[in-house]
C-alpha cells in the first residue's frame, strides 16, 4: 500500500472476477468524521451527491438504472442501506465495470468508506509505447473522495452542484499527478501488463 504523506488513504489494487471477466480492482478506503447514515445520503442522494460528487439521474433503486452527468451510466445491482451499494459502470464502449461502495461505522461516530472499482484493463499502442489502460483505476476518485467529500461533510462547500464552484488549480493539479504516480507504481506492484496509463 502507497500512501501520501499525512494522507489516511488507503489503495489497493488487486484482481477480481466481475461479469466481463477477469478484472483488475482497485480499491480506495478513508475515514470520514460523520455518522454511516450522513456518509451514505451524501454518497446515494441525488440532491447531495451533486455537491461534491457529479449530477446524478435515473431510477435510483435497486434494479434501477443510473446516469452520472458528463460520465458513466450502470445499473443499480444492489443496495443495502446505509451499508452497501453494487452498481455496474458503463463508460463509452468499454467493457462493462462494476464498482461497490461499502461503509463500516467507526467506533468514534466517525464512518469508513470503501470503494471498489473493478476494470477489465485494455491493451493500446500510444506514441511507441504500450499502455494497460486501467480507466477510473483510482485517479479518478481521488478527487472528489479526498477533496469534496470530506469538505461537504464538514459543511464547507456551496449549496451549488459541484460543477459550479469546482476548478482545477494548480494545487488541484499537483495533488491529481501525485496520486496518478501511486496509482501506477500500486498498477507496476499488482503485474500490469505494461506501462500503466
Amino acid at each position: 500500500m502507497t500512501e501520501l504523506p499525512s494522507d489516511d488513504t488507503v489503495r489497493e489494487v488487486g484482481h477480481r472476477r466481475i461479469g466481463a471477466g477477469e478484472a483488475r480492482s482497485m480499491v480506495i478506503r478513508r475515514r470520514y468524521a460523520a455518522p454511516v447514515e450522513d456518509v451514505w445520503a451524501a454518497c446515494t442522494r441525488p440532491d447531495r451527491l451533486d455537491r461534491w460528487f457529479l449530477r446524478v439521474g435515473g431510477d435510483l433503486r435497486e434494479g434501477g438504472r443510473f446516469s452520472l452527468e458528463g460520465n458513466a451510466s450502470g445499473d443499480i445491482v444492489g443496495c443495502d442501506p446505509p451499508r452497501t451499494l453494487h452498481l455496474t459502470w458503463v463508460y463509452g464502449d468499454r467493457p462493462v465495470d462494476e464498482v461497490w461502495l461499502r461503509l463500516t461505522p467507526g467506533p468514534d461516530g466517525d464512518t469508513v468508506l470503501e470503494l471498489e472499482h473493478a476494470t477489465v484493463s485494455t491493451l493500446v499502442e500510444y506514441e511507441g509505447r504500450l499502455l494497460d489502460v486501467i480507466p477510473g483505476l483510482g485517479q479518478g476518485w481521488e478527487l472528489p473522495l479526498i477533496l469534496g467529500l470530506p469538505a461537504y461533510l464538514r459543511g464547507e462547500l456551496p449549496d451549488v452542484p459541484a460543477a459550479e464552484w469546482f476548478e482545477f488549480t494548480p494545487e488541484v493539479m499537483e495533488l491529481a499527478a501525485r496520486t496518478s504516480d501511486l496509482w501506477t507504481a500500486l498498477a507496476r506492484e499488482a503485474g500490469a501488463a505494461a506501462e500503466p496509463a
